[in-house]
C-alpha cells in the first residue's frame, strides 16, 4: 500500500532576505543608465513620490507604476529591455546575494523542496535572478499584459505584498494542484509585512529580520536565521 508523501515547498522572499539590499530602485536606475541616461535627471523627483506614499496620497502600487514611468518609460519594447534585465541579474548575483541564503537554498533543494520565490518585486527581472539561483517557480508582481511585446508601467492585479502575497501563493498552489493539507511549507522573510505568509507556513523563519519582524518572531516563537 503506497503512502502519499507531502509536497515540500520552500518559499523565499527576495529583497533583503536573499539579497543584502533591495533590487527595485537599483533595477530602474540600471535600465535608465543603460537605455536612456537623460532619465537620471528625473531621479530627484522619486523622493517626492515616496513622500506622497508615506502620506497615503498614493498607494504602493501607484508609487511603483509612477517610478517605472519616470525611469524606464510607460511603453517599452520588451526585446529592448531584455539585455539590461540579464545584465542586472548578473550584477545582483555578483554583489548582492547572501552566502548564507545560497547555503540554505541548496539545503532545501537537497531536502527535496520545490523552491518558490514570492516577492513584491517585478517578475520582469525577478525571473532572471530566480533562474540563476536555481528556483523552480516565481510568484511576483506582474505587469499588465505580461506576455505582450511591450512592457507597460501598469501592474496587473495586486502588488505581491503583505496579504496579497499570501493570496497569490494560495492561487499559485491551486493552479499547480498543491493541496495545503498535503503540503509542508517552509517560508523565509526579512520583513514583518510577510507575517501572513509566515503564519501560513509550517516552518516560518525570520531571515535577517528588521526590528519589527525580530520582535514578532520572539512573540511567535519563530526561529531566526541571520545570513550576513
Amino acid at each position: 500500500m503506497s503512502v502519499n508523501r507531502p509536497v515540500k515547498l520552500a518559499i523565499y522572499d527576495m529583497d533583503r532576505t536573499i539579497t543584502f539590499r533591495g533590487t527595485y530602485t537599483p533595477f530602474l536606475l540600471h535600465v535608465a543608465r543603460n537605455m536612456a541616461p537623460w532619465r537620471l535627471l528625473l531621479a530627484p523627483i522619486v523622493p517626492f513620490a515616496m513622500l506622497a506614499y508615506v502620506l497615503k496620497l498614493i498607494s504602493r502600487k501607484q508609487l511603483k507604476e509612477f517610478n517605472q514611468r519616470l525611469m524606464i518609460g510607460s511603453h517599452v519594447l520588451r526585446e529592448k529591455l531584455e539585455p539590461h534585465i540579464e545584465s542586472f541579474a548578473d550584477k545582483v548575483m555578483q554583489g548582492n546575494v547572501r552566502a548564507g541564503a545560497l547555503e540554505r537554498i541548496a539545503q532545501d533543494r537537497q531536502d527535496g523542496c520545490r523552491l518558490v520565490m514570492a516577492t513584491a518585486s517585478y517578475r520582469l527581472y525577478v525571473e532572471a535572478i530566480a533562474r540563476r539561483l536555481g528556483f523552480d517557480d516565481v510568484i511576483a508582481t506582474d505587469h499588465l499584459g505580461q506576455d505582450m511585446d511591450y512592457v507597460r508601467a501598469r501592474i496587473a492585479g495586486e502588488n505581491c505584498y503583505d496579504v496579497a502575497k499570501l493570496t497569490m501563493i494560495r492561487e499559485w498552489m491551486a493552479r499547480e494542484g498543491v493541496d495545503r493539507d498535503e503540503a509542508h511549507i517552509r517560508a523565509y522573510s526579512d520583513h514583518v509585512s510577510d507575517e501572513p505568509m509566515l503564519i501560513f507556513a509550517d516552518e516560518p523563519y525570520a531571515a535577517n529580520p528588521h526590528p519589527p519582524l525580530a520582535k514578532l518572531a520572539v512573540e511567535k516563537g519563530w526561529p531566526r536565521v541571520d545570513w550576513d
